[in-house]
């Protein structure tokens, strides 16, 4: 029987290794809440091709090619990236998508968005023409198999412009597979499902609403922790936080 299934990428990135540390807190979250909600857990941690032929957020996209090599008959599936938590009271956002191609705003930093599709349309030109308005976060999708053309032109977009693709993350340092997937969305006219901000709770600092008061943690949500800043005193905030938030909510 074909159930829902939340896909997440937690790969040990060679040379970065220590990002990954914190990941067992998202993965443990995610896991007890699939269970709680009948779902298949899936855990991407290694990679389909070398990092530097392909980031991991690209190699996501095999996602369906993934669960049918592993013998998993699916419904819809999440795609979640490995810095978040989620509550344990999240509401199942599975019953939320109306079988249609799900997401949430990418609103946080307007800057980062624009600067990403105008460095992207500095090599394709393609890229021009973009709303800023409907830009998603790659890092929660929800699909299903007639999704899956998509993701192949994805697939098959950046295999016919890998090295241009790989020159401007190196020189513009901004985006990687969001700026694609979202302009591959808008040419082709996707009607996307938006979700409120809940169900991908980025850039919290940004927001105002990290604190050692856990205040956020009222909101039954995902969190997703990351562009947080550091200090002297705490040199990895990522961790802090996915540690501090899972031994608060004694997921």
């Amino acid at each position: 029987m074909a159930r829902n299934v939340v896909m997440m990428t937690a790969v040990k990135v060679p040379g970065w290794e220590h990002r990954s540390a914190p990941y067992r807190y998202g993965i443990d979250a995610f896991k007890k809440w699939c269970v709680k909600n009948d779902c298949e857990f899936f855990l991407l941690d290694e990679l389909i091709h070398p990092h530097e032929e392909m980031k991991i957020n690209f190699q996501r996209y095999y996602v369906f090619d993934l669960l049918e090599q592993s013998g998993i008959d699916y419904n819809q599936v999440c795609i979640t990236d490995a810095d978040c938590i989620i509550h344990p009271d999240c509401p199942n956002f599975f019953e939320l998508t109306d079988n249609k191609w799900t997401v949430t705003h990418c609103d946080g930093d307007y800057d980062w968005t624009i600067r990403s599709m105008e460095n992207y349309a500095y090599e394709f030109d393609e890229f021009k023409q973009f709303d800023v308005f409907k830009y998603f976060n790659s890092g929660f999708q929800i699909v299903n198999e007639s999704f899956r053309e998509y993701y192949t032109e994805l697939l098959q977009f950046y295999r016919d412009h890998q090295e241009k693709i790989i020159d401007v993350q190196k020189r513009y340092g901004v985006g990687t597979d969001q700026p694609i997937i979202n302009h591959l969305c808008q040419k082709n006219n996707i009607d996307l499902n938006y979700l409120p901000y809940q169900f991908c709770m980025v850039d919290l600092i940004r927001k105002e609403i990290l604190g050692e008061d856990m205040f956020f943690t009222k909101i039954p949500g995902i969190y997703q922790f990351n562009a947080i800043p550091g200090n002297e005193e705490n040199t990895d905030p990522t961790s802090y936080w996915m540690e501090k938030t899972y031994n608060y909510l004694e997921i």
